[in-house]
């Protein structure tokens, strides 16, 4: 959707079509994942005081009827992306090789882990460019990757704090720390702003879109993100980033004032 939305072409029908079967088909997929990764790690999730409740650990769901549920949702998504485009087939063959080489082995890999999962944004935001006939611009590639990494960085300090809670969590914690872990995040965080800010003030970015108020938007990611830093640092909210996201207003309103302002320079302005 972000590809389209950024290129202005959401007033196309065709194109929305195309983007939300695209997303159906990824998050199907997706699912598939998940499936997987609960099925590798059922064994250390029992010993989870929340993952223990997931439906494999908890034997609420068989391996047997979890592998048949996984197999039926690849058999929806393959050939529905498969109809919109042999690209984004491949895209979505790519996305499952890398993340089952995650679920299997990358994960416990410090730094590593927190890469495969920016590279999987990465890749939806490829898949996306692709069903849109959009191309992808390299600004919204660096933002793509970096924001993924913050979310992923933050993941990996509530993990770490529960881990100092005699929690068991993953073996990759054992290349980080604290103060490692929020130290990469301030970096992450400063080169996003940055890298935003360039983004705004660029001539090819101000000449494609007709106006040079984009940089009114930087407010508001600037704001996002700190208040995501302070309820991941200060507050040492231990919920998943996607939870954080649903969950604080603060956040939903900065998300939806960005949207509206860049969305009215983009079609209305």
């Amino acid at each position: 959707m972000l590809p389209a939305f950024f290129a202005a072409r959401l007033d196309d029908s065709t194109i929305v079509l195309k983007v939300l079967m695209a997303f159906v088909a990824f998050s199907l997929t997706a699912s598939f994942i998940y499936i997987f990764n609960d099925w590798a790690d059922r064994e250390k999730d029992r010993r989870h005081p929340r993952k223990k409740n997931r439906p494999l650990a908890s034997g609420a769901i068989s391996v047997r009827a979890a592998f048949l549920i996984g197999c039926l949702l690849l058999l929806l998504s393959l050939p529905v992306a498969a109809m919109l485009k042999l690209n984004f087939l491949y895209i979505l063959l790519l996305y499952i090789g890398i993340n089952l080489a995650y679920s299997t082995w990358l994960k416990h890999l410090a730094i590593v882990d927190v890469t495969i999962i920016a590279l999987g944004f990465l890749l939806r935001v490829f898949a996306g460019g692709i069903v849109a006939a959009v191309p992808i611009s390299h600004w919204l590639i660096v933002m793509t990757f970096l924001l993924a990494m913050i979310l992923g960085l933050s993941k990996r300090r509530s993990e770490f704090l529960l881990q100092q809670a005699d929690i068991p969590t993953r073996p990759s914690l054992s290349g980080y720390n604290l103060a490692f872990i929020d130290q990469a995040m301030t970096l992450m965080t400063a080169v996003t702003i940055v890298a935003y800010l360039m983004y705004t003030l660029s001539e090819e970015v101000i000449g494609r879109i007709g106006s040079n108020q984009l940089y009114f938007t930087s407010f508001f990611v600037i704001i996002g993100i700190l208040r995501y830093l302070q309820l991941s640092i200060v507050f040492e909210r231990t919920d998943s980033p996607t939870k954080v996201l649903w969950t604080d207003r603060f956040l939903q309103v900065i998300i939806l004032g960005w949207i509206a302002v860049f969305g009215w320079l983009l079609y209305g302005g």
